[in-house]
């Protein structure tokens, strides 16, 4: 049994007063409020900080709860996590689009919850130029070169238009209709954006296949084109319309197909508007050429030689 004087003896903690009654010769150190906040001010944690800075305790309340606050819509904020995506992930949403299966929907495969802008707005603006490039291509191999800029400007009205309100009001028309049946697949209006976007990508390399000029070459890629992109969305969309009256669901995929076709035949058109114009416009009929050159033998041979080197007498 230890003894009493152990100094190796375990005791318990016991209050200031009585263990200066029991040791008059002990020395006991205070440390006040004050030093406390001096060190752990010196160590770089100042307790007063949320006080002072009201806004970095809001956010650190909200980032424990888990309820971090949304920018709104209006404010780049809200799009700049939309931007902020790997390069990998952007090479394999434009590869499931160029190869879509049918057991994998682009939603769920590849968006994963993460819809992104990157891909689409520069897919976009890719398809703009593509189309703005092969027409004038187009037009300089057909001999009749003219640079036309307004195709730029139409040809981003008119991807732009069909990237952003078709998925506008496609995702209008699936909320409504969730509405009046519950058990219906959701999709964000970004989501929507996303697939979209990517769906477009196939559209690009048939653009620039239709400088060739070859008519049944331009159509045949122009359906394969329409025919990788449309599989992508009815195969991303048709789970959420499934379950909905047979009716409504063959009319929403219907028009979902029909406005693809649309831009699929507006495309090819805008990419190869050189050969069609100078092929039905820039040549005249046989009749013309005939009393055309007749009058231009009557002519000095300086003349018809200068007619033939601008190309006007190349028929």
């Amino acid at each position: 049994m230890a003894s009493n004087n152990d100094p190796f003896e375990f005791r318990e903690f016991e209050e200031e007063g009585n263990l200066l009654d029991t040791n008059r010769d002990a020395t006991t150190i205070t440390i006040e409020d004050e030093d406390v906040k001096r060190q752990t001010k010196a160590a770089g944690f100042d307790p007063d900080a949320d006080d002072e800075y009201p806004a970095r305790s809001d956010d650190r309340e909200e980032l424990l709860s888990g309820q971090k606050k949304s920018p709104p819509f209006w404010t780049f904020e809200y799009y700049q996590k939309f931007f902020d995506i790997e390069t990998h992930h952007v090479k394999e949403r434009i590869l499931g689009s160029l190869l879509p299966w049918p057991r994998k929907n682009f939603i769920q495969f590849y968006l994963r919850k993460n819809p992104d802008l990157y891909g689409p707005f520069w897919i976009c603006t890719t398809l703009v130029f593509a189309v703005f490039i092969s027409g004038n291509i187009s037009n300089f191999m057909n001999g009749k070169y003219k640079p036309e800029f307004r195709k730029v400007t139409i040809a981003a009205t008119m991807i732009f238009s069909y990237a952003w309100f078709v998925p506008l009001a496609l995702w209008g028309f699936l909320l409504w209709r969730n509405n009046k049946i519950l058990n219906l697949v959701s999709y964000s209006f970004m989501e929507i954006v996303c697939v979209y976007g990517y769906s477009l990508s196939v559209y690009i390399p048939a653009v620039v296949l239709c400088i060739v000029p070859l008519e049944w070459l331009k159509w045949l890629t122009m359906v394969a084109a329409f025919g990788l992109s449309g599989s992508v969305l009815v195969m991303t969309f048709w789970p959420a319309l499934r379950e909905d009256h047979p009716k409504v669901a063959m009319a929403t995929v219907s028009a979902i197909v029909l406005l693809d076709v649309l831009l699929a035949v507006v495309c090819k058109h805008a990419a190869a508007v050189g050969s069609a114009c100078c092929s039905s416009h820039s040549r005249p009929a046989q009749g013309e050429r005939f009393l055309f050159m007749k009058a231009a033998r009557g002519k000095s041979g300086s003349s018809v030689a200068l007619l033939e080197r601008i190309g006007f007498l190349r028929w």
